[in-house]
């Protein structure tokens, strides 16, 4: 079940963050923001999580606006974080499929994201959720010591013009 973000889940957003920083593929951050910091930074309406039968969150996703300028007004950037034991069970197709349906509603025309080119997983749910390659930026950040490109995705809103 797919469901509004909210301090209740706190706790466990954090620790799957951290999960996947750990992993090493994920992001250039070393270690998760505290709760206040993450609940600043996201866009409330656009933030969801993924629960099991028990009401534990097996995944994330949250968006934050890309610019102030009235230009990007409908463009954002997510990231999705998925419990590494709940993987390869749709959790993150539920939770992009909520993060567009709440963008479409809200007048949002364009998802973005960067991601590692080695987190294949991450690169094909993008792409079955309709995300396309839009480039690559390369050696754009040093990683635990070593520069890595990140893969540029786009999701253009087919009902928004």
């Amino acid at each position: 079940m797919v469901v509004p973000l909210t301090a209740a889940h706190a706790d466990e957003v954090i620790a799957i963050y951290q999960a996947g920083i750990d992993e090493g593929n994920a992001t250039f951050e070393t270690t998760a923001p505290a709760w206040e910091q993450f609940d600043t930074a996201k866009l409330a309406e656009h933030r969801f999580a993924a629960l099991d039968e028990e009401g534990r969150v097996l995944g994330w996703v949250a968006a934050t606006k890309v610019s102030d300028r009235c230009a990007y007004a409908g463009v954002v950037e997510h990231s999705v974080y998925v419990h590494p034991d709940a993987r390869g069970r749709g959790v993150a197709s539920a939770l992009l499929k909520a993060l567009v349906d709440s963008t479409e509603a809200a007048g949002i025309w364009t998802i973005q994201s960067g991601v590692f080119p080695e987190n294949a997983a991450s690169l094909a749910v993008h792409e079955r959720a309709g995300f396309r390659v839009i480039g690559t930026r390369e050696r754009i950040g040093r990683h635990h010591g070593r520069w890595r490109d990140v893969v540029l995705l786009e999701r253009r809103s087919p009902a928004i013009s």
